[in-house]
């Protein structure tokens, strides 16, 4: 049975399972408009996903087939992984920030050899070792890779622009850093429970009530351009915080209320972190020995094999913020280049 929740105002949320993931499940939003409705984000490409994302639409009295069109707050198969599946079966829109769209984009475009090859780069320059590169040099060719052909959505966000939504004022808040083009909706309406605060905002993944969400890396093969994903996730949150909306709609988890709290809090886990690893590069590390001394919600021998790869992403990550900040440096001549507090 689809879990349908209705949080007044024309907007409701379902419930849509993730398949084998501790996260567990998406809060696909519903928000009524003037031409019908929109859904914000729209869950996992699985069969019992659609059919749970299908009935909840029809608990909540509409159909798939009524929907006008769909926002996504970033690229990743939780909140996208339906979407095309949706535009089939009703014609609506999809709406996403350029800077995911050129990642769904070069997803599609690229042959699954040429990811593999990439990546087994991007570990070894980053340290990893021979047994947990190995199983990537030479794979991929002739295969399709499930997850690598999202949909292509056909309508960018512009951060800042009021969307198109009829008779709502929902309004583009670009956040990147869990994903480069990730944003917030900020529905700028009174709270229909009289809340104080500025409206309601659609979180996606950018602000949980008891998660931090994933800083990883998301970079153009092809671009030599080094990102700073954690600095801007750091700065989007402070610009979330100063919103002060009455109520945080998120993607995972549940609503909450108090956004420049849980602003405060996420700064300062992430500062506390910054600060515990610069202490542990008293010696030289490489990304990969960074992430074997790093916290985690398991020891590190038993964290699996993609979990390791997405754990040295979230490392260079911190490490890139240490660098810019004048906290790390890379050590002249090494290879794999390992890094070493300032």
């Amino acid at each position: 049975m689809a879990q349908v929740y209705d949080h007044g105002g024309g907007v409701r949320s379902v419930r849509v399972p993730i398949p084998d993931n501790p996260l567990g499940h998406t809060l696909v939003h519903v928000v009524d408009t003037d031409r019908g409705p929109v859904l914000i984000d729209t869950g996992w490409d699985d069969p019992t996903a659609w059919d749970t994302l299908t009935e909840g639409l029809r608990a909540c009295g509409t159909d798939v087939a009524e929907l006008y069109g769909v926002v996504v707050t970033h690229h990743h198969p939780d909140h996208h992984g339906l979407s095309g599946r949706v535009r089939e079966a009703s014609g609506a829109w999809l709406a996403m920030h350029p800077a995911d769209l050129a990642v769904v984009r070069r997803t599609r475009e690229t042959r699954p050899e040429r990811w593999f090859a990439y990546m087994a780069e991007k570990l070894t320059a980053a340290g990893a070792p021979e047994e947990h590169v190995a199983p990537l040099r030479g794979a991929g060719h002739g295969r399709t890779l499930p997850g690598l052909s999202p949909a292509l959505p056909d309508r960018e966000i512009t951060p800042g622009e009021l969307l198109d939504l009829p008779g709502r004022r929902l309004r583009a808040v670009w956040t990147p850093g869990h994903t480069p083009g990730h944003v917030c909706l900020h529905l700028e309406e009174e709270h229909p429970g009289g809340l104080p605060g500025h409206g309601r905002l659609f979180s996606g993944d950018h602000l949980l009530p008891g998660i931090s969400p994933h800083i990883g890396l998301y970079e153009d093969p092809d671009d030599t351009a080094v990102t700073d994903p954690l600095g801007d996730y750091l700065d989007s949150l402070e610009r979330v915080g100063r919103l002060a909306p009455a109520e945080i709609l998120p993607a995972h988890q549940h609503p909450f209320t108090d956004a420049p709290a849980r602003v405060r809090e996420l700064l300062a886990h992430h500062e506390e972190r910054l600060t515990g690893l610069h202490a542990l590069l008293t010696a030289p590390l490489t990304p990969w020995q960074l992430a074997e001394r790093m916290a985690w919600n398991r020891p590190w021998p038993d964290i699996p094999y993609a979990s390791r790869t997405i754990a040295v992403a979230e490392a260079e990550a911190h490490l890139r913020r240490l660098v810019k900040s004048g906290r790390a440096e890379a050590v002249p001549g090494s290879d794999p280049v390992a890094y070493a507090a300032v």
